[in-house]
């Protein structure tokens, strides 16, 4: 890693997934900061800061709620000199506003993980400003320890934070699913959790290393006149579930678009 300080502005359940990936993938903890007031304690070797340190930092990642960002961000432009990185995972805060409010950065980059980055598992959706290609490969080499970067315009940005940011909470509502669905049909609900949350697991990590699409393994995993292709034609059926998926997304997709609005001040203030 060439970043050799990394400060967290806002270390909250994302920032602090992140952190928390980063030194499980075994970087130094010495080459992080966190500058959070009401964070009780930071892990051992990363130095804590209730206000702004002096002098710019390499990489400054903005973890700090999106309503705030205006509020913050002064108090945050002595961090970021010209050869300053400021990452951004703040929803619906896009380049133009974080390059207005930190003018003299070297660059700056949008992410969008999710919690999953505390494994090393989050994929991880990037948009920037002012990078080369090289500095590109910088920043990837950087978040690798939490997953798969991938490089995206911003215009679909509010597309993959409805995808890749909130899908995890889609996927937890789909497990309860399973789950209230087993215990309605007479299992022990706590039986009926584990085995739903077993079974997404072993699916999703399967997936994640076939060379076969889900939607082939799911016709792999249904035989003929089988319980399985029993269930998938219940799920089917008038192509509910297509619409439903693709309806909950858009919502995602749209209150994302709703916050830069807001964080560009054509819109009302975000709630």
């Amino acid at each position: 890693m060439r970043f050799q300080s990394i400060l967290i502005a806002g270390c909250g359940n994302m920032g602090g997934a992140m952190l928390q990936g980063w030194l499980a993938g075994g970087v130094n903890p010495a080459r992080f900061a966190v500058l959070d007031p009401a964070l009780p304690a930071a892990p051992d070797g990363v130095r804590l800061y209730r206000d702004p340190p002096s002098g710019p930092v390499d990489v400054l990642l903005l973890g700090v709620k999106p309503q705030l960002f205006d509020a913050v961000a002064p108090g945050l432009v002595a961090l970021a000199g010209p050869q300053t990185l400021v990452l951004s995972i703040m929803a619906g805060v896009e380049l133009g506003s974080l390059k207005a409010r930190f003018p003299d950065a070297r660059g700056v980059v949008r992410i969008m993980p999710n919690l999953a980055a505390a494994l090393g598992k989050s994929p991880l959706a990037l948009a920037a400003l002012g990078l080369d290609a090289e500095l590109q490969q910088q920043v990837s080499a950087l978040l690798a320890p939490l997953g798969m970067p991938e490089w995206l315009p911003e215009a679909q940005f509010d597309l993959v934070t409805a995808l890749a940011g909130s899908g995890p909470a889609f996927v937890y509502r789909f497990v309860d699913a399973l789950a209230a669905g087993a215990a309605a049909l007479g299992m022990e609900p706590g039986q009926a959790q584990r085995l739903a949350l077993a079974t997404v697991e072993g699916a999703a990590m399967l997936a994640a290393c076939s060379a076969d699409s889900p939607g082939e393994l799911a016709r792999k995993v249904a035989s003929p006149g089988g319980t399985t292709e029993a269930g998938l034609k219940a799920l089917d059926e008038g192509g509910v579930l297509g619409r439903l998926v693709e309806q909950t997304l858009r919502a995602a997709r749209d209150r994302g678009a709703e916050m830069a609005a807001a964080t560009r001040g054509e819109g009302a203030q975000q709630s």
